[in-house]
């Protein structure tokens, strides 16, 4: 079952502005280091914070909070897995949050999809709620 959707659109210039004008102050209080390392190491580094920074509003907006109840910016990691699908991963209020809307008897599963076309981010999340255990016999683990 599906507990949360949410999508968010993020300009690309304007996140080079703000690391221009920022620079680490921005960095620190929005991106976990592991975030920053892959950025830094990205050839189009603000397009990376900008989908990063789309996926943590998007994050927010499916965890019926938005940028609020505690949950914090870095509450939320974008991730990639080892052939660079992203992955979210989440910490602090934004995992009590996720916890809280989980029905019991299932687990969490957070979709995450990115992309860019210049001047524009977008990210999309998705929370699904998975059976622990199927009538058939276990399910998902």
């Amino acid at each position: 079952m599906i507990l949360g959707i949410g999508t968010d659109l993020a300009n690309i210039e304007r996140i080079a502005g703000t690391l221009a004008r920022f620079g680490d102050r921005f960095r620190n209080r929005v991106f976990s280091p592991e975030e920053q390392r892959k950025a830094e190491g990205r050839r189009d580094v603000a397009g990376t914070y900008a989908k990063r920074w789309a996926a943590k509003e998007a994050c927010s907006k499916a965890l019926g909070t938005g940028l609020r109840m505690g949950i914090a910016w870095r509450d939320m990691r974008v991730r990639n897995l080892r052939g660079g699908q992203p992955e979210m991963e989440l910490v602090g209020w934004a995992a009590a949050r996720l916890a809280e809307m989980t029905p019991p008897g299932h687990r969490a599963l957070v979709h995450v999809s990115l992309t860019d076309d210049h001047p524009w981010a977008h990210a999309m999340v998705v929370i699904e709620a998975l059976p622990l255990t199927s009538p058939g016999g276990p399910g998902p683990a």
